[in-house]
């Protein structure tokens, strides 16, 4: 394991001038299958790797993925992928960039992908979180998602990034039922947490980070994500990322999930929805 398996883990070869080969390790993947939040990184940084290809300059003064909006079609296999880029917009301000993650000929993720400069500064207005209120690192108390553990067992990207529960929210873990609400704490390895185009493709993987909150309503087993729209508010901080996974409604087909995510100033790094499955 290197220092930064992030960043290898979004390293892309160009194959042609609208095309990026990339490789993604069994650690990133929940079960048999490949991390949806991984994918969306993928998406992302291929956008942007199209977009500083086409334009020809290697910094676009802070340049990052402000919105990925996903549709998955397929869950892949680790191994090799392909992306398939399209520029749809060049603006100023606002860039447009189509991708489709592939594997063969099979297209897992179609994608959309917003690029812009994310905020900086104070916030005109900036209300309360009640995550917020939860430690800013991890107490002593909080579960250490290792590879031996229960969750580290099917959740493998714990292996390339240090994830630790709030047990009091995590009411499946002593196998009783709460409210379909998940906090955790989520840090990238010191190699992708210094470079700042893969900590913000870290932060945006958060927003699909945490086992499905119906777990906690005694639901448990695969609940595939069908579509997903996450929003990079800012570029995180170093530090550990804190977690929020929330639903509203359970349906009997269908739920929604909602991702926060702070960094280690406080402030509102990624904001996540997804339509996902109610486990068989």
């Amino acid at each position: 394991m290197t220092s930064s398996p992030f960043h290898d883990l979004n390293l892309l070869t160009a194959v042609d001038a609208e095309t990026y080969a990339a490789s993604i390790d069994p650690i990133w993947t929940v079960g048999n299958k490949v991390h949806g939040g991984s994918m969306m990184s993928l998406c992302a940084a291929a956008a942007r790797r199209r977009f500083l290809d086409d334009t020809g300059h290697a910094d676009l003064s802070g340049l990052q993925p402000l919105a990925v909006g996903a549709n998955y079609l397929a869950a892949p296999d680790p191994g090799e992928i392909t992306l398939s880029t399209a520029v749809r917009k060049q603006g100023k301000q606002v860039s447009l960039v189509d991708v489709e993650l592939k594997q063969g000929e099979r297209v897992a993720v179609r994608a959309s992908v917003t690029l812009g400069v994310p905020d900086v500064g104070e916030p005109l207005y900036s209300g309360d979180h009640p995550l917020a209120q939860i430690p800013v690192e991890p107490p002593a108390d909080a579960v250490s998602v290792s590879p031996d553990h229960p969750m580290g067992q099917v959740m493998h990207v714990a292996k390339g990034c240090d994830l630790r529960v709030d047990g009091t929210s995590a009411h499946f873990l002593t196998g009783s039922k709460g409210e379909p609400e998940v906090r955790m704490w989520v840090r990238p390895r010191a190699g992708d947490e210094s470079d700042p185009d893969t900590a913000a493709l870290f932060a945006i993987m958060t927003g699909d980070i945490s086992s499905p909150v119906t777990m906690n309503r005694g639901l448990f087993g695969w609940a595939p994500t069908v579509q997903l729209t996450t929003y990079l508010r800012r570029q995180p901080a170093p530090g550990w990322l804190r977690v929020m996974a929330n639903s509203t409604v359970l349906g009997g087909t269908w739920f929604e999930e909602d991702h926060t995510v702070l960094d280690s100033t406080g402030a509102i790094v990624v904001q996540s929805r997804q339509l996902a499955m109610i486990p068989r």
